[in-house]
């Protein structure tokens, strides 16, 4: 037989197996359909890891410095847990209605048993994000506005905002869950980490005992950046050197400049906001860095330093914050009226909101980004360019393409009827169109503000389901819903902070429950049970998310007020004054006294068109170079949305997961490939498990005794002129001339 025979038949087998090779290095091609999973110690252990993990990731969201407990840590703790519990419980079979018969203990505790009581503590986690989205709404009415808002309201809007978009998802689940194309990156982490823990390796080097070694590393290693010696989270150089230098440290701090010559030794600055680097492939991360060099190295200091656009010398290099004329934090609270609305006499008398030069351009970047997500799967996704053929062309493959062997082995399985997933978006709409037509005065958004945000979420989570499925990066849809909404419905905070909950996280919860039915696909458990679990546990984690909220809400004085706090109090709640910013950029104020006539960033609209017109350069250049295939990987929705997640992330995050993704997903991967499809996945999972269990342990045995250590090593990065305040006079830099 002729060699390229061979390797025509290599390549054929290859492609029924899995057309992606990290899929097919990872992922075990058989399956034992005869597993129980509908078990006393699934339920048992997924509702106590579900309840923890809402109770936990709450708390420490409103914590200075906070911290997300990921489901890989439940993975590891419920193992042995579980194993115990096969040892122990009684097997005894008891009868129940004809045939039906239950025991306490089927057997042995089994890896599909495992997958789901990690997928309810994901969904305890908010599906890895920490606490439910909607808590943020709830917490500026009450800890920054001052207003009411009841807990029922809050509970429901909660609640059906991380429901609603499991109707997206099953709508869409056939075209972004069961092609081979669509692997999802992120689930191979999981899929690794399974089959480190439960597969036996009695060798030296197995990956379980790899796992363990360096689950013990990372967690001993965390007591240093993250007690002992904080500076090694972000350790400036050009800080150390030019201590006096203004523009020494807004060039070179990690956390409040460009970070040039800054170094990080904590595992948490690496994977905080743009999660692991070991799990992005190669491609992504490029496309990843050329928008972070573009936008950071390029396009800022061109606009800060070169042009002074907009004013940017007045203001801080790198801020989140609202600023007047002067350079001062704007008095937001003085242009609120009692009925929650924009006091205008006071607003003209103010002037206008200033924003930081980064600030401003990253949400011209998000406008281009979104537009530029429908523009670029329309075009590469589809053969008529058009969304609708779109969807058409999948789900013509869904049914007669060839599936790959993880498809096939799930069709012993019974499938998940449509109507289930119907009824979970009926019922959702209907209790969210009541509370905004029974409860409008406290959420403020309009019935049809409802159906519109729905409708946009539907539209949009196609697009991001692929790029997620294909990058592991996911574009939001914050930016462009608050937009959006506040052209149409201006002056209303909360009727703004609403709609976007509704549009966005609807859309992310949808992305998030295709991810997690992607690591059922891969771990061959019955699609039933997962839909089941997904639902109990987001019902348990919000309702858990929302009380706990309560809670602190309301014994807590001051919380989320930092000028009110004492002097080192943890309950300054970051991300809250960042979505505070937000609901009054886009709903006290409105884009059009920001971004349109009445402000001062109108040109940034045209980023919209810029959005829609990158990604047809790009297919332009496809057609014209066919076999070019590297011009195909270029993905301007990626590349113009690399630095979204900036602020609150900074440049020491994405330099530091851009140089670690690189080494192991490129050099590693590519020459010491067998290293990498045994221990790549086991080594994120392990970090990340060893980062979380000393946190918690950091906090429960130090942190709220406020037992702290005081030395040079514990003044964070020393860079305290990166974004100096600013004091009324001439501001120059960011900074009063006298500093």
């Amino acid at each position: 037989m002729a060699f390229s025979e061979i390797e025509n038949r290599q390549e054929e087998e290859d492609e029924s197996i899995s057309p992606v090779e990290q899929v097919r290095l990872t992922v075990p091609n058989d399956d034992d359909p005869t597993l129980p999973v509908w078990t006393f110690r699934m339920w048992f252990l997924g509702i106590i890891s579900c309840a923890l993990l809402s109770f936990l990731n709450t708390f420490f969201s409103y914590r200075t410095e906070p911290l997300v407990i990921t489901m890989i840590s439940v993975q590891v703790a419920t193992l042995p847990v579980g194993r115990f519990m096969a040892k122990v419980l009684p097997t005894r079979k008891f009868k129940l209605i004809g045939p039906w018969e239950f025991t306490l203990n089927p057997g042995p505790f089994n890896m599909k048993e495992h997958v789901l009581i990690s997928i309810f503590a994901n969904a305890g986690s908010a599906f890895g994000g920490g606490s439910a989205y909607a808590v943020g709404i709830v917490d500026i009415i009450k800890a920054i506005y001052k207003r009411n808002i009841s807990f029922m309201a809050s509970w429901i809007l909660v609640i059906t905002t991380q429901v609603l978009g499991y109707g997206w998802a099953g709508i869409l689940r056939k075209y972004v869950v069961d092609p081979a194309e669509m692997w999802w990156p992120g689930s191979l982490v999981q899929v690794s980490l399974f089959r480190a823990l439960h597969e036996k390796d009695n060798s030296r080097n197995s990956r379980a005992r790899f796992f363990l070694i360096a689950l013990a590393c990372s967690f001993s290693w965390y007591i240093f950046p993250g007690y002992l010696f904080p500076t090694l989270s972000s350790l400036s150089l050009l800080c150390l050197a030019f201590p006096k230098s203004v523009r020494a440290q807004q060039i070179g701090s990690g956390m409040k400049g460009l970070g040039i010559f800054s170094f990080t030794f904590d595992w948490s600055v690496v994977a905080s906001f743009l999660q692991s680097p070991l799990v992005s492939p190669f491609f992504a991360i490029v496309n990843v860095f050329i928008g972070y060099i573009g936008v950071v190295y390029l396009l800022i200091p061109i606009s800060y330093w070169g042009l002074n656009l907009y004013h940017a010398k007045t203001f801080p290099l790198l801020s989140s914050h609202l600023f007047d004329r002067q350079g001062q934090i704007y008095n937001v609270s003085a242009i609120v009226n009692d009925k929650f609305e924009i006091d205008l006499p006071t607003y003209e008398k103010q002037g206008r909101i200033n924003l930081s030069i980064f600030f401003s351009l990253s949400y011209g970047l998000n406008f281009a980004a979104v537009i530029a997500t429908l523009t670029h799967v329309a075009l590469f996704n589809g053969n008529l360019a058009i969304l609708a053929w779109e969807i058409y062309e999948r789900y013509q493959a869904s049914h007669k393409g060839k599936p790959d062997i993880h498809t096939r082995l799930m069709k012993n399985y019974k499938d998940i009827p449509n109507w289930w997933f119907h009824i979970i978006l009926a019922l959702s709409l209907i209790v969210s169109l009541a509370l905004c037509i029974f409860m409008k005065d406290e959420v403020q958004l309009p019935w049809w503000g409802l159906l519109f945000a729905a409708g946009l979420a539907l539209i949009f989570t196609l697009p991001i389901s692929i790029i997620t499925a294909t990058t592991n990066q996911t574009p939001g849809l914050n930016v462009i819903t608050e937009y959006i909404i506040g052209i149409i419905y201006p002056g209303r905070p909360i009727a703004n902070v609403c709609f976007k909950t509704y549009g966005y996280i609807s859309m992310s919860q949808a992305v998030s429950f295709l991810s997690d039915f992607k690591l059922g696909h891969y771990m061959k458990v019955p699609p039933r049970s997962m839909f089941i679990v997904q639902l109990v546990g987001t019902i348990i984690a919000g309702t858990i998310n929302i009380s706990v909220a309560w809670y602190l809400l309301t014994t807590i004085k001051d919380i989320c007020q930092d000028q009110l706090l004492p002097v080192n109090s943890p309950w300054t709640c970051p991300n809250d004054r960042v979505f505070y910013d937000a609901s009054v950029i886009w709903g006290l104020v409105g884009p059009k006294r920001i971004f349109g006539s009445l402000g001062n960033y109108s040109a940034l609209n045209w980023c919209f068109l810029g959005g829609a017109v990158a990604p047809v350069l790009v297919w332009v250049m496809h057609k014209a170079f066919p076999k070019q295939k590297w011009i195909r990987l270029i993905n301007m929705p990626v590349i113009l949305g690399a630095t979204a997640m900036m602020p609150p992330a900074s440049t020491i995050n994405f330099n530091s997961w851009i140089l670690v993704g690189t080494v192991f997903n490129l050099f590693v991967y590519r020459y010491r490939k067998g290293w990498w499809q045994r221990y790549n996945y086991v080594l994120s999972a392990a970090l990340d498990a060893g980062l979380a269990f000393m946190g918690v342990v950091l906090y429960f045995c130090l942190g709220m005794e406020n037992v702290a250590v005081s030395w040079w090593g514990s003044n964070g990065e020393h860079c305290e002129l990166a974004t100096c305040p600013t004091a009324s006079g001439v501001v120059v830099d960011g900074c009063p001339v006298f500093a």
